[in-house]
C-alpha cells in the first residue's frame, strides 16, 4: 500500500545548531524523552513501509524556528516535505508567508493549543490574521490548524465562511471527545463538512479512542466519512509524540479502518496527502 505520513516530528540532537525555543516556554515531555532525528525517522519509515512523510514543525521544541524541518527536507527531498509553524498576527504576515513558501515550506501550521499551551487561543481568526488567510488562499497553501473543537469552533466556522478557498487541515480532527460518545463526536465533526476547504488529519489521538470504542467506532466513522469523503481525510502517525513505533501506528490505523473500502483507505493513507501537498506527486 502507498502510505504518506502527513504528521510526524523530528528533533535534532545538535542543540547548538538547532536551539530549543518551545512555544509556551517549556518543552513537551515527548520532545525531551523520546526525540527522533531526521535520520531516525527515515529508518522508521523504511521499517513501516512509508515512502514519503510531511515533517510538521515540533512546535513544543522549536517554536517558530523552522530551520530543522527545512534542513531535513533539503537533505532528503525525495522523502520529506516540511510544514513550519507560523505566526499570522504580524502586519507583514502575508509577505512573510510568501517568503516562507519560497524558502522551502510546503505548508504552515498554526499552533493555538497543545501540551505546552493548555488554553485554547482564538487568535487564529482575529481580524489581524485576515491578510495571512487571503495570501494562503492566493498561494494555494495548506494551513494545518492545531486547535480543539468546542468554544473555538465558532471562530473556525467564521474563518471558513470568510475564506472558503483556503485549504485548512485540522490536526487530530480537532480532538473530538470520542471516548465520551462516538456518536456525538461524529456528529460534531461531520457538521463541519459543509465547508469544502476543511480537511481532517486522522492520527493516533483519534485512532486509539476509536480502537477502544470497539464496535461503537462506526458511530463516529460512518457520519464523518459520509460527510467529508475519504478525499478530505489524511492519515498522520504523530511520531514521536505517539509512544508506539511507526509500524505499530500504521497497524493501528489499518485495524481501525479495516472495514473501510480499499479505495477509500488508499485515499486516507496517501491520496489526500498528495492533493494537499502537490510536492508529494511522483
Amino acid at each position: 500500500m502507498d502510505i504518506v505520513d502527513t504528521h510526524c516530528h523530528v528533533i535534532s540532537a545538535d542543540e547548538e545548531r538547532y536551539p530549543r525555543a518551545p512555544i509556551g516556554g517549556k518543552q513537551s515531555g515527548w520532545a525531551t524523552t523520546r526525540p527522533v532525528s531526521a535520520e531516525g525517522m527515515l529508518a522508521a519509515m523504511d521499517e513501516a513501509g512509508i515512502g514519503r512523510s510531511v515533517l510538521v514543525q515540533a512546535t513544543t521544541a522549536y517554536g517558530y524556528d523552522n530551520s530543522y524541518v527545512l534542513d531535513s527536507q533539503s537533505r532528503h527531498p525525495d522523502r520529506f516535505l516540511a510544514v513550519g509553524t507560523f505566526d499570522p498576527l504580524p502586519s507583514d504576515a502575508a509577505a512573510k508567508l510568501a517568503e516562507a513558501i519560497d524558502g522551502g515550506l510546503s505548508g504552515v501550521r498554526l499552533f493555538t493549543s497543545g501540551s505546552t499551551v493548555p488554553t485554547q487561543g482564538e487568535w487564529f481568526a482575529a481580524p489581524e490574521t485576515y491578510p495571512f488567510w487571503e495570501k494562503a488562499g492566493e498561494l494555494g497553501v495548506t494551513v494545518c490548524l492545531q486547535m480543539r473543537l468546542g468554544p473555538a469552533t465558532a471562530q473556525l466556522v467564521e474563518l471558513l465562511h470568510r475564506f472558503p478557498g483556503v485549504r485548512v487541515l485540522l490536526d487530530h480532527l480537532g480532538y473530538p471527545d470520542i471516548e465520551a460518545s462516538p456518536a456525538d463526536a461524529g456528529e460534531e465533526v461531520a457538521k463541519l463538512a459543509e465547508h469544502q476547504g476543511l480537511h481532517l488529519k486522522l492520527t493516533h489521538r483519534n485512532l486509539e479512542r476509536l480502537r477502544d470504542a470497539g464496535k461503537e467506532a462506526v458511530a463516529f466513522l460512518d457520519p464523518v466519512l459520509t460527510a467529508f469523503g475519504a478525499e478530505r481525510i489524511a492519515w498522520g502517525s504523530n511520531l514521536p509524540a505517539a509512544e508506539q513505533s511507526l509500524p505499530e501506528l500504521v497497524a493501528l490505523a489499518q485495524e481501525v479502518l479495516a472495514d473501510v473500502p480499499e479505495a477509500e483507505r488508499q485515499q486516507i493513507f496517501a491520496g489526500t496527502a498528495r492533493k494537499l501537498y502537490p510536492g508529494l506527486a511522483g
